[in-house]
C-alpha cells in the first residue's frame, strides 16, 4: 500500500463540513482511489487556521510515516496574516525540501491560490505567481488555483463564503483529481 498525505490548513481539513471524513476533498479523492482499487491510502493532515510556518513546525511528526505522494496545500492564512509572499515562498520550499529530504522518491502535488488584484496588485501578483514557480523549480504536479470555478460562488460556500461547502468541494476534488491521477 502506498501512502498519499494531504498537508495544508482548513481547505484540506474541511472546516465547517458536516462530516468532513467523508466531504473534505482528500476524503472525496480517496473514495475515487477506492472506486479504481488502487493501492492508496489516504490521509488528511489538513489543519484549519495553518499557516507555512505552522506547517514546518508540524511537519515532522507527520513524515514519520512513509510518504509516497506528498500534496501540498498552504499559503492563504499567510496572506491574512500579513506575511510577504517572498516568506511564504521560502517557507513552502522549506517544506518541500525536507519531503524531499526524507523521501527522496516521493511525488509531488501543489495546490494553488490566488488573491484578488484589488486587495493590493502588488501582493496580489507576488503572491499569486508563487505556486506556478516553486511547481517548476521542484517538478511538481499543479493545481493553479484550488478554488477554481468555487470562489465567489455563494451556492458553492459555507456562510463566511471563504470555505467550499459539500457542494463545492465535490468541485476541488474533480479539479485535484486529474492531476493527482497523473502521479499515481
Amino acid at each position: 500500500m502506498h501512502n498519499i498525505l494531504f498537508f495544508g490548513d482548513s481547505l484540506t481539513a474541511g472546516y465547517g463540513l458536516a462530516s468532513a471524513n467523508t466531504e473534505s476533498f482528500p476524503a472525496l479523492i480517496s473514495d475515487k482511489i477506492k472506486a479504481l482499487d488502487l493501492p492508496y491510502t489516504v490521509t488528511n493532515a489538513g489543519l484549519s487556521g495553518d499557516t507555512t510556518p505552522g506547517g514546518l513546525n508540524r511537519l515532522s511528526y507527520w513524515l514519520n510515516q512513509p510518504v509516497d505522494v506528498f500534496v501540498l496545500e498552504l499559503g492563504i492564512n499567510d496572506v491574512r496574516r500579513g506575511i510577504a509572499p517572498a516568506t511564504i515562498e521560502k517557507n513552502l520550499q522549506l517544506i518541500i525540501n525536507q519531503v524531499k529530504a526524507k523521501y527522496p522518491a516521493v511525488k509531488l502535488a501543489l495546490l494553488g491560490m490566488e488573491i484578488p488584484l484589488f486587495l493590493g496588485a502588488g501582493i496580489a501578483g507576488q503572491f499569486n505567481s508563487i505556486y506556478r514557480k516553486l511547481a517548476e523549480a521542484n517538478q511538481m504536479a499543479l493545481v493553479p488555483f484550488l478554488l477554481q470555478g468555487v470562489a465567489g460562488q455563494k451556492h458553492l460556500n459555507l456562510w463566511d463564503r471563504v470555505h467550499p461547502s459539500a457542494a463545492g468541494y465535490k468541485v476541488v476534488a474533480e479539479l485535484v483529481w486529474p492531476v493527482l491521477k497523473e502521479l499515481l
